[in-house]
C-alpha cells in the first residue's frame, strides 16, 4: 500500500466503521467501537486539515491561518538562511575545518586512486594526444624565431663568449681539439701521398732559391744528391718528431702552444668585431623565409616523435603516469618544509575566497528558492516529506480510535455504575 493513499484509507475505515455503528443494536461493545471510530474519525479529520492547513487551504476554503508555508515564505527562506549562515554551514567552522584539512595527502590519495585504473590513464594520454596533434606549430614558428632574434639582441654576446671562452678552459676542450688536430697531421702525414708531395714542394721551393756565394753552392749540391723522394722522407720525420713533441703533455713547447691558443680565443671574446659580427651573422640566418620553415619542420619533427612515443606508452596501458606520480610524491616528500609552505598558501588562499565568497551560500539558496512558484514550492515539499505527512494523519485516526474507546468504556462505567 503506497503511503500516499495510506491516509485516505484511514479515514475511510474511521468513516465506514462508524456508519456500520449506527445502524447496528445497541450494546456495550457497539457503543465502545462507535466511540472509537467516531473519535477516530474526528482525530483523522483533524489532522488532515492541520497538516494540509501547512501548504494551502482546506478544501480551498480561506480559513484564517492555513496556508502558512506560503503566507510566511520569506520568513521560511530567511530563517532557513540564518540557519545555514550560522549553524549548519557557518564561516567559522567551514574556515577552521579547511585550515585542518591535510591538502597535500587528500589530493595524492585521489589522484593515486584515479590514475591506478588503466581506462584512466589511457585516456589521459589519447586527451594529451589530440592536443599535441591540435597545436599550430607553422603559427609558433614565426613566434619562436621572433623571440629567438630579440634574446640575441637583448643578450651581451662578449659576455657569453667569455663564459663560453671559460668553459672551454676548465673543461680542457681546447687541448681536446689541438689533439684532435695533431692526431689528424700526423695520419696525414703518414700517409705516402702526401710524403711525396712534401718532397716535390720543399725540392721546388728549394731550387727556386736565389742564394750566392757558398749559401748557394751548398744548397745546390744537397739538392744535386738528394731526390724528391728523399727529402719526403726527411720532411715526415721532421714534422712528426714536432707533432709529438707539441703532443707530450709535459712539454714546454704544449704549453706555449695552449697559452697561443687561449690568449687568441680571449682576444676574440673580447672583441666588439666579434659581438657584431655573430649578431650580424644569426640575424641574417634567422631572418629569411627558409629559417622559419627550417623551425616548423623541426617543431614537426619533434611532435612526431612525440606522437609515436605516446602511442607506445597508450599501448603499454599509460604507466608513465604512475612513474610521474610517484616521482614527484617523493620529490614533494624530500622537500616537506616546502611543501608545508606551499600546502598552507593554497589553504591561505581558499580560506579567503571562502571568507570573501560566503555570502554567496544565502544568495544562491534565496535564488534556486525564488524560482519556484508556490505550487513547485509545494509539489516538492509534500514530495520530499509526504511520506512522514501521510502517516502523521493515520496516527492521528488511530490514537483517535484508541482515545475514544478509552473514553465510551469510561463513559459506559459511570453510567453503570
Amino acid at each position: 500500500m503506497k503511503s500516499k493513499y495510506l491516509a485516505g484509507y484511514s479515514l475511510a475505515v474511521m468513516g465506514a466503521g462508524f456508519l456500520v455503528m449506527l445502524f447496528l443494536p445497541q450494546n456495550s461493545w457497539v457503543k465502545l467501537l462507535l466511540g472509537g471510530f467516531e473519535a477516530g474519525l474526528v482525530g483523522g479529520f483533524a489532522d488532515w486539515f492541520a497538516v494540509t492547513a501547512l501548504f494551502r487551504h482546506p478544501m480551498g476554503i480561506p480559513i484564517p491561518h492555513t496556508s502558512l508555508l506560503l503566507k510566511n515564505r520569506n520568513k521560511i527562506v530567511n530563517s532557513l538562511i540564518s540557519a545555514l549562515e550560522t549553524e549548519l554551514l557557518n564561516k567559522e567552522s567551514i574556515t577552521s575545518r579547511l585550515r585542518q584539512m591535510k591538502l597535500f595527502q587528500s589530493v595524492s590519495t585521489g589522484l593515486f586512486k584515479l590514475i591506478r585504473r588503466k581506462e584512466v590513464r589511457t585516456k589521459l594520454l589519447s586527451s594529451l594526444e589530440q592536443a599535441v596533434r591540435e597545436l599550430p606549430l607553422e603559427k609558433a614558428a614565426p613566434h619562436i624565431r621572433d623571440m629567438v632574434l630579440r634574446y640575441i639582441h637583448s643578450r651581451n654576446i662578449t659576455e657569453l663568449l667569455n663564459r663560453v671562452v671559460k668553459e672551454t678552459e676548465a673543461h680542457q676542450l681546447d687541448e681536446k681539439v689541438l689533439d684532435y688536430g695533431l692526431l689528424y697531421a700526423a695520419e696525414w702525414v703518414n700517409n705516402p701521398d702526401n710524403e711525396m708531395m712534401l718532397g716535390k714542394l720543399a725540392h721546388a721551393k728549394l731550387d727556386e732559391l736565389q742564394l750566392g756565394g757558398m749559401k748557394g753552392f751548398a744548397v745546390q749540391a744537397m739538392l744535386g744528391f738528394m731526390n724528391e723522394e728523399k727529402m719526403g722522407a726527411i720532411l715526415k720525420k721532421l714534422i712528426l718528431s714536432a707533432l709529438l713533441e707539441v703532443a707530450n703533455p709535459e712539454s714546454p713547447y704544449r704549453e706555449r702552444v695552449v697559452k697561443g691558443i687561449r690568449e687568441r680565443l680571449a682576444q676574440v671574446a673580447d672583441s666588439p668585431e666579434t659581438e657584431s659580427r655573430v649578431k650580424g651573422w644569426l640575424d641574417d640566418k634567422l631572418s629569411t623565409e627558409n629559417a622559419e620553415a627550417w623551425i616548423a619542420g623541426q617543431l614537426n619533427h619533434l611532435r612526431e616523435r612525440l606522437l609515436q612515443w605516446m602511442e607506445a606508452e597508450r599501448e603499454r596501458g599509460g604507466r608513465i603516469w604512475i612513474r610521474l606520480f610517484r616521482w614527484c610524491y617523493d620529490l614533494l616528500q624530500s622537500k616537506e618544509e616546502l611543501t608545508h609552505r606551499w600546502e598552507q598558501g593554497v589553504l591561505a588562499m581558499i580560506v579567503q575566497l571562502v571568507e570573501s565568497n560566503y555570502y554567496r551560500i544565502g544568495v544562491l539558496v534565496r535564488e534556486n528558492l525564488d524560482k519556484l512558484d508556490d505550487q513547485s514550492l509545494v509539489n516538492m515539499l509534500e514530495e520530499k516529506v509526504g511520506s512522514d505527512l501521510q502517516w502523521i494523519r493515520v496516527n492521528g485516526a488511530i490514537c483517535g480510535f484508541v482515545i475514544g474507546i478509552v473514553l465510551s468504556a469510561i463513559h459506559l462505567l459511570i453510567l453503570n455504575g
